[in-house]
């Protein structure tokens, strides 16, 4: 039996932004020791005629001297009727170490609920959370009913 939550690190990457025109970068993702990672980005509330959209930016050293630029390919664009739901962007064996998150705004005003990041693929198990940004996770294997 595979358990995904000790194969996984979870890391909040971005808290919720106010509702604006201002873009959103998360922090970085660093992908040493990690095959892979995908990243969810929730939206909230989408005024009609907001131009956004979702991109992935990359980096060897987290922007020192290689500074963040685009993934070919990785824009999402984010639809005014998108209201709550969630964007997914998958990264396997990506070629540099660091990844962000970017979500671009203009027009009119779009919330970012927040991005979390899960990584996978981890080179030593089991693998562990952000303790900075993870406040708890649990594992249950075949529950039984009753009181939480």
């Amino acid at each position: 039996m595979k358990n995904f939550a000790k194969a996984t690190s979870v890391i909040s990457v971005a808290n919720a932004s106010a509702a604006g025109t201002s873009d959103v970068t998360s922090a970085a993702i660093d992908m040493k020791g990690y095959e892979g990672v995908m990243i969810l980005v929730k939206f909230g509330a989408i005024v009609s005629g907001a131009a956004t959209a979702v991109t992935a930016h990359t980096s060897s050293d987290d922007g020192s001297a290689d500074a963040y630029t685009a993934i070919l390919g990785s824009s999402q664009t984010v639809a005014d009727t998108d209201d709550n739901k969630v964007f997914v962007m998958e990264f396997v064996k990506p070629r540099e170490r660091y990844l962000k998150a970017v979500v671009t705004k203009a027009t009119q005003n779009s919330t970012v609920e927040s991005i979390v990041a899960i990584r996978y693929g981890a080179k030593k198990l089991p693998a562990t959370d952000d303790s900075t940004t993870v406040g708890g996770s649990e594992t249950h294997v075949s529950p039984a009913e009753g009181t939480a």
